[in-house]
């Protein structure tokens, strides 16, 4: 059966996202040791030095070549028509893969669906975001975050992504009725994918305190500083290392690490991961 990771990279004009898919995909063909089968989506021209990396370049289906949204939310639930494997781990671009992760496609593949609900800080402490979460708490929602999660081609999954596309797509309604506490006044993925799990009533299928899926996201307000700008790069430093490890406040970054600051991926950092995938082969 095939596996591989599926990541959607849509640049914006303050965000080279394709950049960010080809550090993450770098980060995967180094770190992983048994799949390592990346495919993007994008509708953006795929510089040649980056094509080398991707299994797959995939057009964003159903849709004119403009973004309307800030992180393309609109688009997202696609994901799973246009995966080319029959087990898929999609995640956003700017993260890194920093270590092996094997163990959880065979945790997951005795599922259907999966996704994240357990994330950490750079100390490397499980964490709440109740700062940026408060809709989700209010309204009594589950907290997903689909920066990472799991599926496999199935009825499950199948009625799981039409479930989302229909919330994508009529959200200010779903949000009235299902989020009207704390009002967001723009589609968010994960809120989005709350909704959908609250109508399916599928939250003991899609999350459970087994799972191995987990990040370590790196928004400012979840690190536990008491005071600090809103770009984490300003508190605390990072490097990466020529053994591949990520150095984060003198604590070794584990697993998959969530930097979003748009500007954490400078040329020598790119480098670096290249020289480290050159170096294995």
């Amino acid at each position: 059966m095939s596996k591989g990771f599926l990541i959607f990279a849509q640049n914006t004009d303050s965000v080279n996202y394709l950049e960010q898919a080809y550090a993450l995909a770098l980060s995967i063909k180094y770190s992983q040791t048994s799949v390592a089968f990346v495919s993007i989506v994008t509708s953006d021209k795929v510089p040649k030095k980056y094509k080398s990396v991707f299994d797959k370049i995939i057009p964003i289906p159903w849709a004119d070549q403009s973004t309307d949204s800030r992180y393309a939310t609109e688009h997202r639930w696609k994901l799973y028509h246009v995966s080319p494997y029959e087990e898929t781990i999609v995640l956003d671009a700017d993260m890194l893969m920093l270590e092996d992760i094997s163990t959880w496609w065979d945790y997951c593949g005795n599922y259907d669906l999966k996704i994240c609900s357990r994330i950490k800080n750079y100390k490397l402490d499980v964490v709440r975001d109740t700062f940026h979460r408060k809709t989700f708490i209010v309204n009594h929602l589950s907290e997903p975050y689909v920066a990472l999660h799991y599926f496999k081609k199935s009825n499950t999954a199948h009625e799981f992504y039409k479930t989302l596309e229909f919330v994508c797509n009529n959200w200010e309604w779903c949000w009235d009725k299902f989020a009207p506490v704390e009002y967001q006044n723009t589609c968010s993925l994960d809120l989005a994918t709350a909704v959908a799990i609250e109508i399916l009533m599928c939250h003991d299928t899609v999350f459970d305190k087994h799972s191995p899926l987990e990040f370590i996201h790196m928004k400012a307000h979840l690190q536990g500083w008491n005071n600090h700008s809103e770009n984490w790069q300003d508190t605390v430093s990072s490097v990466l290392n020529t053994k591949g490890d990520l150095v984060v406040g003198n604590i070794k970054q584990s697993k998959l690490f969530h930097y979003i600051e748009k500007d954490f991926i400078t040329p020598v950092f790119l480098k670096r991961l290249e020289d480290l995938v050159n170096g294995k082969n």
